[in-house]
């Protein structure tokens, strides 16, 4: 069953995927990062080569070298395809993400502004209407 993990309160959403999608890294699993807007996708990319002086987070996109995808554990893709080798999916869109219930876990984060809150609401709603396990983390600007 899909664990869903909702980060909310988050300032700076985009930092706060770039520390957990490190978190997942390092706890060896695969992880494909969605967003439908390109624009996002590269200013994500962006903050991934500079977030931090001392680590790096090894990711690619979707649309590169297959044999790079295949190797890479962190993926920024604009789609997902049913049967993506990825143990974790970090939803960037507004939108419930699509194929969601065939990854092990979901990552969610909500932002302070009163439109994200209202998308991220709809989502935990959705979730919770599958039935599926929510852990809920309420951020403070000291972990953002």
């Amino acid at each position: 069953m899909t664990q869903i993990n909702f980060y909310s309160g988050s300032d700076n959403k985009l930092m706060t995927a770039c520390r957990l999608c490190a978190k997942a890294v390092q706890q060896g699993l695969r992880v494909i990062v969605y967003a439908p807007d390109a624009s996002l996708i590269e200013q994500f990319d962006q903050l991934l080569w500079t977030f931090s002086v001392t680590s790096f987070i090894p990711h690619c996109r979707n649309d590169d070298d297959v044999s790079l995808v295949q190797q890479t554990p962190v993926i920024l893709s604009n789609q997902i395809q049913s049967g993506a080798p990825f143990n974790v999916l970090l939803n960037l869109h507004h939108q419930l993400p699509p194929c969601f219930n065939e990854f092990d876990r979901i990552i969610e984060i909500a932002g302070v502004t009163d439109e994200d809150k209202s998308a991220a609401r709809e989502r935990y709603r959705c979730y919770k209407n599958e039935g599926l396990d929510i852990q809920h983390y309420q951020l403070d600007a000291q972990t953002n």
